[in-house]
C-alpha cells in the first residue's frame, strides 16, 4: 500500500493505543514503517533487534491499530506478512497537566543516540502575541507536512521535531510545588 493512499491521521485515544506509542523500540519500529511496508526480518533487521522481539512489538502495534498487515506472500511454505502504517501521521491525546509527552521523551532518546555530528538543535526563546504564536505554529506544521511530502524512501532517515510553547513563570511552578 503505498504511502498516499494512507489516512492522513490516527488519533491515539485509547490507553492501549498510547501504551503502544509510548515505548522508545516501537516507536522505531514505526519509523521504520513511516514510508513502504516491511517485513518483521526487515525490521529487525533496520532496528537491530531479534526477529521474536520484533514480532513481538508489531503484534502490540497491530493490536492497537497503529500498523496492519497490507500484503502477504509465500516464501518456502511460509507466510510473510508486509505491514505498514496505519495512517500517515499520529496524533496523540494533550498529556494534561503533569503527564508524559511521550512523543519528546522518545525523540529525545533518538537524538542521543544519533551521531553528534549530524545533529542540529536549536533553542529559542520568543516573545510574541496570540496571534503571532498561532501563525507561527501553523507554519512549522505546514513546513513538516511539505518535507515530509517530498521525502524519498531510498534516503537516509531524518527526524524532525519541533515544541512550541508557553513555558510556566517561575512564579507558577514553585505554586504548584508547594
Amino acid at each position: 500500500m503505498p504511502t498516499e493512499d494512507l489516512p492522513e491521521t490516527f488519533h491515539v485515544t485509547t490507553d492501549e493505543q498510547l501504551r503502544a506509542v509510548s515505548n522508545l523500540t516501537r516507536h522505531r519500529i514505526m519509523a521504520v514503517l513511516r514510508f513502504e511496508p516491511a517485513t518483521i526480518t526487515q525490521i529487525a533487521g533496520r532496528v537491530g533487534l531479534a526477529k521474536g522481539s520484533s514480532s513481538y512489538h508489531v503484534r502490540l502495534l497491530e493490536r492497537a491499530g497503529l500498523v496492519k498487515v497490507v500484503r502477504t506472500r509465500k516464501v518456502r511454505g511460509v507466510t510473510e506478512r508486509y505491514y505498514a502504517m496505519a495512517a500517515r501521521s499520529i496524533a496523540l491525546p494533550d498529556p494534561g497537566q503533569g503527564g508524559p509527552d511521550v512523543l519528546m521523551r522518545n525523540a529525545v532518546a533518538d537524538l542521543e543516540a544519533s551521531p553528534v555530528e549530524e545533529r542540529q538543535v536549536r533553542m529559542t526563546h520568543l516573545r510574541l502575541t496570540d496571534e503571532q504564536f498561532a501563525e507561527l505554529g501553523a507554519r512549522l506544521r505546514a513546513l513538516a507536512d511539505e518535507y515530509r511530502e517530498l521525502s524519498d524512501p531510498s534516503l537516509p532517515d531524518a527526524s524532525l521535531v519541533f515544541a512550541l510553547f508557553h513555558p510556566v513563570s517561575r512564579e507558577q511552578a514553585e505554586g504548584d510545588s508547594k
